[in-house]
């Protein structure tokens, strides 16, 4: 079964939904057609230009990369950029380029989860907020007449998407009162009396981020003077998403141990430690990429010790007060491991679906830092 790269992508959104993504990031296609066939997908960390020269090289069709080549609006694509020279290549080589970045991270079973089980974690749960797909439902009351008029305009945006389906409602019909103010313009009765409008209920579930585009788009058609809607909160049963995770070890360990261990099994030139190397672990925390933002999650989570990456000086002052563990794995040590799971997971899915497609991790990436 031939695919081309919005079938790929549709295969990402299961692994990692794009509305799980921080507000600040840009996940998703950040060159390419997404019309356009593809036979060969390789995954790596960053699109640098080595990895975007070594994929044209070889023909590649998609990459996907976990961190996100376009993060703020381009004024302009100068080829003689690092960026510029980025997409070009891509551009000559009729290469698509594709993010899954914060939603990696975020989302149930990816890279935390991912981190904290390679390190040994049991019982794991979410270290910081939980994130769930932020669905509404949106109720509006339209006269009888407009029904379908609505409908066409709910239709038109992306209101309605429940799963594989589309343009999805219910609707009911009922008896609306309204009585209109000495300044009201109605649409229907008169002025001070109270009138009875034959309405139609229509419900439809929309995502939070695109409630408003879709109100204002019904709005702009409603021939009400004052539009009538409601909007609920939907609550799910779908598993914790989150940055960072917090879990058990099997046994007690020191800090200076597990450190070791840590380093031995992410396969990792040297790890930063800081606290009491002989205090002991049961419970530890992780982040991966920079942790220094998950610190107030990690001294409430009740663990010993907290493992991420780009962890400042007085992240370490503070986990020394406070008789805890530190333990920096840097950034590219945090997620480099996404690469290979992330190769066999999306392979496994396409494979099923009847996709004959090459996924292969492109392991030849290495941390831009050296220790001297």
């Amino acid at each position: 079964m031939s695919a081309i790269v919005a079938d790929i992508i549709k295969a990402m959104e299961a692994i990692a939904p794009s509305c799980l993504a921080e507000d600040w990031d840009n996940v998703g296609l950040q060159v390419g057609d997404i019309n356009r066939p593809v036979k060969t997908i390789w995954i790596s960390l960053d699109p640098s230009l080595e990895v975007v020269v070594a994929a044209g090289n070889s023909k590649v069709d998609l990459l996907i990369t976990h961190h996100p080549l376009i993060f703020k609006p381009l004024r302009s694509i100068d080829f003689s950029t690092n960026i510029g020279s980025i997409i070009k290549m891509a551009a000559d080589n009729k290469m698509a380029i594709y993010s899954s970045h914060t939603n990696l991270d975020i989302v149930s079973e990816g890279l935390n989860d991912i981190l904290a089980e390679f390190i040994g974690l049991k019982n794991i749960k979410v270290l910081g907020k939980h994130k769930q797909h932020e669905n509404y439902k949106l109720v509006i009351y339209v006269p009888k007449d407009y029904e379908n008029k609505i409908l066409d305009a709910i239709f038109q945006t992306k209101a309605g998407i429940i799963g594989e389906y589309s343009s999805c409602t219910f609707r009911n019909s009922g008896k609306g009162t309204f009585r209109a103010g000495k300044t009201a313009t109605p649409f229907i009765g008169k002025k001070g009396e109270i009138n009875n409008a034959d309405e139609v209920r229509i419900e439809t579930v929309v995502k939070k981020k695109n409630l408003s585009e879709v109100i204002e788009s019904v709005r702009s058609i409603h021939p009400y003077e004052t539009m009538a809607y409601d909007i609920y909160p939907l609550l799910t049963n779908e598993r914790s998403h989150g940055i960072g995770r917090v879990g058990e070890l099997d046994k007690k360990i020191e800090l200076k141990s597990l450190a070791l261990k840590i380093k031995e099994r992410l396969r990792l030139k040297s790890v930063k430690v800081s606290g009491n190397l002989e205090v002991s672990v049961k419970k530890a925390a992780v982040c991966t990429g920079s942790g220094s933002s998950m610190m107030k999650y990690f001294l409430l989570s009740g663990a010993q010790v907290y493992v991420s990456g780009d962890l400042r000086y007085h992240d370490a002052l503070d986990v020394k007060a406070a008789n805890l563990g530190l333990i920096d794995i840097g950034h590219f040590g945090s997620e480099h491991l996404i690469v290979d799971v992330l190769a066999k997971r999306l392979g496994n899915i396409l494979a099923k679906a009847g996709m004959d497609l090459e996924v292969k991790p492109y392991r030849l990436e290495i941390d831009p830092f050296v220790t001297l």
